[in-house]
């Protein structure tokens, strides 16, 4: 049994223009499967692109007559501040149901998901009340200002790992400007996405900023953001589906910020305090079952301390507790879908063709064979060469590598087509210092694991994305900046035709 349950929609539709769309529209119906059961749960309607257009029409109408572009920030921060509260108010419910869909343990989900997505509100309410223009008096005879304009309706698309705390973050930094958006969750996980934009209307937000479509990405991903009303997109997710969004956005001109995978290393320095690398480094790969873009899933090891280190690792790694996610003592619960977990399994026969030496897990847990669940596995690579340890595997599959000396660290941790995050562990302030300006990824976390200060950039180099989430990164994109100049004085002009 599990030790929480609410009420579980029977079927989950489209919300446009704050109302839930009816089945009589045209779509297709998915089944939403519960992946530690694989039983259904409910039954999703996609939005086909007349339903996607519709949506769009109510978020560009909100834009264009409605009232939150014309909103005062203090109108709007308080908007804010109620859908802040209302998060926390529905904290449980939908703890429950992104546990449902996504198969991530609810401790987990509980000490990181909703909690952030409330923060997500409360911190770009302060940013937007905070925006400021811009003057410039260098010229005695001009004043020439700089104001900060939305630039209209966004489409924001979100993955089904957390869709909570990264849906929310897409909304709360296109809206927060006074833009409005269409929002396009994973079709694996629609039951809280269907509630969490419930919510937000419950609190205030006006119909039309936010309007939500379900559905696969060639049907109801390719409608949005191919949309000619759409003037922006918003996407993270993988690396291969971020590179067709940005094509098809291209075509338009549209501008893209996309936050996309990872493969990050995860140093650990023979200066480190092990005991807490130790800690971290099983949170960095195993939390959220593996499945996060920000998985320190390669880790390398010094030569010296790597004997006792990847042996404490297995060892911990062994004694997760693998179950129901809706149970509070769940550590690994089932990946979110059967082809996914098909697919993270085949990387331990990958592992072994490779030559890789298989140090635990690899297979479906003993006894678990209903549920897409997969034992937490560790393998030692022989070489950072190996597809082991430049594909993103995105499940609880950790992959070590030895090093002899800093220099090498560097270089393997460098070597991938990927750069959204590295970690290190390391005491020595000079190690720190030089991995931080040498390691080419968007955030070094130094001493911890995930972490995230919504104030600082955040955003990947090469495949792991383009452009910046963040205070002044978010204001940047989700605006458009007009420079208006006025003569203090008259002055003389030219004469043509006269």
């Amino acid at each position: 049994m599990t030790d929480v349950a609410f009420d579980v929609r029977e079927r989950v539709t489209s919300i446009i223009d704050g109302e839930s769309v009816g089945v009589s529209r045209r779509g297709v119906d998915f089944p939403i499967v519960n992946p530690a059961s694989e039983e259904p749960n409910g039954v999703l309607r996609e939005a086909d692109a007349q339903e996607v257009d519709a949506a769009v029409r109510s978020a560009r109408k909100a834009f264009e007559t409605g009232p939150w572009p014309r909103m005062g920030a203090d109108e709007r921060k308080a908007i804010f501040r109620s859908m802040h509260e209302a998060l926390h108010r529905h904290r449980e419910e939908l703890e429950f149901l992104d546990s449902l869909n996504t198969g991530v343990p609810i401790s987990q989900v509980r000490a990181m998901h909703v909690a952030r997505a409330a923060y997500n509100f409360e911190f770009f309410g302060e940013v937007l009340s905070q925006e400021s223009g811009e003057v410039y008096t260098q010229n005695p005879n001009y004043l020439t200002y700089v104001t900060r304009e939305p630039v209209g309706v966004g489409a924001m698309m979100a993955p089904w790992n957390a869709p909570i705390p990264l849906a929310s973050m897409r909304v709360a930094t296109c809206i927060a400007f006074g833009n409005t958006c269409v929002l396009k969750p994973s079709e694996y996980t629609p039951h809280s996405m269907q509630r969490m934009v419930e919510i937000f209307h419950e609190a205030g937000l006006p119909p039309g900023v936010v309007n939500l479509v379900n559905g696969r990405g060639p049907v109801t991903g390719t409608a949005l953001v191919t949309h000619p009303e759409v003037d922006m997109v918003g996407f993270t997710g993988g690396s291969e589906t971020g590179k067709i969004i940005m094509s098809e956005a291209g075509k338009s001109l549209k501008p893209v910020l996309l936050e996309l995978g990872g493969k990050s290393a995860n140093i650990v320095h023979e200066s480190a305090d092990l005991d807490r690398a130790l800690d971290g480094s099983l949170i960095g790969i195993f939390s959220g079952n593996g499945q996060q873009c920000l998985a320190g899933s390669r880790i390398l090891v010094q030569k010296s301390i790597a004997g006792e280190f990847i042996e404490r690792f297995v060892e911990r790694s062994r004694k997760l507790r693998i179950g129901d996610p809706l149970k509070a003592e769940t550590e690994i619960g089932p990946l979110c879908y059967e082809n996914h977990m098909n697919r993270v399994l085949s990387y331990a026969d990958l592992a072994r063709e490779e030559g890789a030496k298989l140090l635990t897990g690899g297979g479906r847990p003993e006894g678990m064979e209903q549920g897409w669940f997969v034992e937490p596995t560790a393998v030692l690579a022989d070489d950072n060469s190996a597809r082991i340890c430049q594909e993103e595997i995105f499940g609880p599959f950790a992959t070590f590598l030895v090093y002899e000396d800093l220099d090498e660290a560097l270089r393997i941790a460098n070597d991938s087509e990927f750069g959204l995050v590295a970690y290190l562990w390391s005491q020595d302030l000079n190690v720190t210092m030089r991995a931080a300006r040498e390691l080419r990824a968007g955030t070094i976390w130094v001493n911890t694991p995930i972490y995230r200060e919504l104030r600082a950039p955040f955003g990947g180099y090469k495949q792991s994305g383009i452009g910046r989430d963040g205070a002044r990164g978010s204001l940047e994109f989700f605006t458009e900046p007009k420079t208006v100049s006025i003569p203090l004085t008259d002055f003389p002009m030219l004469k043509m035709g006269k």
